[in-house]
């Protein structure tokens, strides 16, 4: 492992920090973005009371005292020794002081990670890593946890990165990885990393420190150090329970399992060594290819996995793995640092739906990600081919703009090739998590959404086409009916368009794209919909004598609106997307489908369920319409932006050994059908 000076040189590619033009304001601005997004955090700390936030260090006040008779504070002894002498401190000026430090280290880490990539870096990439990376970890779970009094965990990260590419003595190097393994013990497993890599003075060093700033715990607080290393197995157990979802280790996550005693304690030891054994083998090997920042990030990873406790603010090693490079295809490349910053992002309930099934997977999110840097991510080697040419993606001609002040956007560029399958699973459950939420957060006011309900009541009165109440009684009135329409209602909604798209995935990679991206563009003018006119559907409208014949009778005095309601905000209802999906169902398969009988099948689908939608009192006549002007914008925007669907032809198709591979992988749904669109290859770095 080479050390700083040699790594990253004042010729190297950090002279070029400080660029012009068009990145040189990116640059700023994306620095701006994770100044805002400090501050965010700075505000979000500062608003709880001095005294009650003093009250989350779970120390006694004083040097007296043991640390651990409360059971909270789950720091180590050279921890909790530390910090005790800070409680003398005002509260408002330490609650300011520890915030503004933690915040402060994080934009560190930024700055010297950035400077960890392994030579030659682009200069974009040298130029917008270090607020990418800052911006990225200030919205990240560990960030936002680590801001919490009594918690070290950013300080051991930017002293081990800085005894990696900043220090250059062999000493004080391993000084800086002692002091951070005192602080969280499983990081002394950079002391082998070290070895393995030819710094052996620096692994002496940090044996040693470690070693002896445990040493000067035991002689001050003898008890407190035998609370944690002994009775406590090296922390277990303090602050919660070791099976609490916030311990994000193989042994927390074989407690959630349900195993206990002596078995699991055998399994757990025997799945730590394996992943101690892989993941330092793959680190070593990273580091002698050159990529030191991945080798510190996986024995990070590795660290927080074996240890007995992992807390999740300890797991920001798993945000550094995003400097691997994974995948052959271009394609792929944005697979593995989506999915890292989805897992270090968002709440796993927004990752995986809330089935049983998944639970094991859904409470262990971020374990599995450290897990998987750590011991199976192929991360590609510097001397791969594919490292700096992956194979490119297919881009079809441009196309001409529609209009002149509407310019088509370079990244709506129309791709032919099959987009990466796990990048695009990722996408739409994030996309509908995201969606759902903020549809059940839009406004939900009882009183408004009835005046609205009356106000499109009156309009198709007026209009004559105020059909719901007759068409809701006739199908009532006819029970094998009701039955047909309450089950398309509710089982269709979701089924046809997911397998449209499945099917647009695997035949017809290029129409996939034109179709999902009208789709999500309907979705999201929906949700502005749902916000500007909540809607109370004819179901719910007192007085108009409507029956429910998909949740059964409601007490409109006190509506509970059935079993959708702790899901689903039910006046969420123009425009109507149950409608506006069918229709684009049908839109597509009537474009796209070869065979007559499945063009007839696709135009019956929105037909049928704009019935259901009536028949079953769940929509007016209004939401439908509304349903298809956002569904005809998202196809218009599309069009607007990238162009026809079928684009021009007229340049001849180029095409590298790569290219070849990559279509014989692809078959025959790489495009459209026996009618093919030709298209031009864009070279990786024109893009």
């Amino acid at each position: 492992m080479a050390n700083a000076a040699e790594h990253s040189g004042a010729n190297g590619h950090a002279g070029v920090i400080g660029g012009s033009g068009r990145l040189g304001a990116a640059r700023l601005l994306l620095w701006a973005l994770a100044g805002a997004l400090a501050v965010r955090q700075a505000a979000a700390v500062l608003r709880v009371p001095p005294g009650e936030w003093l009250s989350g260090f779970h120390l006694p006040g004083g040097l007296p005292g043991s640390l651990y008779d409360a059971g909270q504070f789950t720091g180590t002894p050279f921890a909790g020794l530390v910090l005790k002498p800070l409680l003398g401190l005002a509260a408002p000026s330490l609650e300011a002081a520890w915030i503004a430090v933690t915040l402060l280290f994080v934009a560190a880490i930024g700055l010297v990670a950035a400077r960890g990539l392994p030579d030659p870096v682009p200069r974009r990439t040298a130029l917008l890593a270090a607020p990418v990376l800052t911006a990225l970890m200030m919205v990240s779970l560990p960030v936002r946890e680590a801001a919490s009094p009594g918690r070290t965990a950013i300080l051991p990260v930017l002293l081990v990165l800085l005894a990696v590419f900043r220090v250059p003595g062999e000493r004080p190097a391993g000084f800086l990885v002692g002091l951070a393994a005192a602080l969280q013990p499983a990081l002394l497993l950079f002391a082998p990393l070290l070895w393995l890599t030819g710094r052996r003075a620096t692994a002496r060093s940090a044996a040693v420190t470690f070693a002896g700033a445990t040493a000067l715990t035991w002689a001050a607080m003898p008890r407190d150090s035998w609370t944690y290393w002994v009775e406590r197995l090296a922390g277990t157990g303090l602050g919660v329970a070791p099976d609490h979802l916030a311990n994000q280790s193989v042994h927390g996550a074989l407690l959630r399992l349900g195993l206990t005693g002596p078995a699991e304690i055998l399994l757990y030891a025997a799945l730590a060594a394996a992943v101690v054994w892989i993941g330092l083998r793959r680190a070593a090997r990273y580091a002698a290819d050159g990529q030191l920042l991945l080798a510190v990030a996986v024995t990070g990873c590795v660290a927080v996995a074996v240890s007995p406790t992992g807390w999740r603010h300890q797991l920001l090693w798993v945000l550094l793995a995003v400097a691997g490079k994974v995948g052959r295809r271009a394609a792929d490349r944005p697979v593995w640092p989506v999915a890292v910053v989805l897992a270090m992002t968002l709440p796993s309930d927004v990752l995986l739906p809330n089935l049983a099934a998944l639970a094991p997977v859904r409470d262990n999110v971020l374990l599995l990600a450290a897990l998987a840097a750590a011991c199976a991510v192929p991360f590609l080697p510097r001397s791969s081919s594919y490292w700096r040419e992956p194979v490119p993606t297919d881009y079809g001609r441009p196309a001409a703009a529609r209009w002149s002040r509407v310019p088509l956007l370079p990244f709506w560029r129309r791709v032919l090739s099959r987009p990466n399958l796990l990048l695009e699973l990722l996408l739409i459950r994030v996309g509908y998590s995201i969606y759902s939420h903020i549809r059940a957060a839009a406004p939900t006011s009882r009183s408004l959404a009835e005046g609205n309900g009356s106000q499109i009541h009156g309009i198709e009165r007026a209009l004559g086409i105020d059909i719901e109440h007759a068409v809701n009684h006739a199908v009532v009135n006819t029970p094998w009916l009701e039955a047909f329409f309450n089950f398309y209602y509710t089982s269709f909604h979701f089924v046809v368009p997911l397998t449209i798209l499945a099917v647009l995935y695997w035949r017809r990679p290029g129409d996939y794209r034109w179709a999902r991206a009208s789709l999500g563009l309907a979705t999201v003018l929906a949700l502005i919909g749902f916000w500007l006119y909540p809607l109370a559907p004819p179901r719910l409208m007192p007085g108009l004598g409507f029956i429910d014949t998909v949740h059964g009778p409601q007490d409109l005095a006190n509506p509970s609106y059935g079993a959708m309601t702790a899901i689903s905000n039910q006046y969420a209802a123009m425009p109507s997307l149950h409608f506006g999906w069918s229709l684009w169902c049908g839109i597509v398969i009537v474009v796209l489908a070869p065979k007559g009988w499945q063009k007839l099948l696709g135009a019956l689908h929105p037909l049928i369920t704009v019935c259901a939608i009536v028949a079953t009192a769940n929509h007016w006549v209004l939401d439908a319409v509304g349903g298809a002007v956002v569904v005809a914008a998202g196809f218009g925007l599309v069009y607007a932006l990238s162009g026809p669907r079928r684009l021009s032809t007229g340049l001849p198709v180029q095409r590298t050994a790569g290219q070849d591979a990559e279509a014989g992988e692809g078959g025959e749904g790489g495009e459209d059908g026996g009618d093919r669109e030709r298209r031009i290859h864009v070279p990786a770095r024109a893009r």
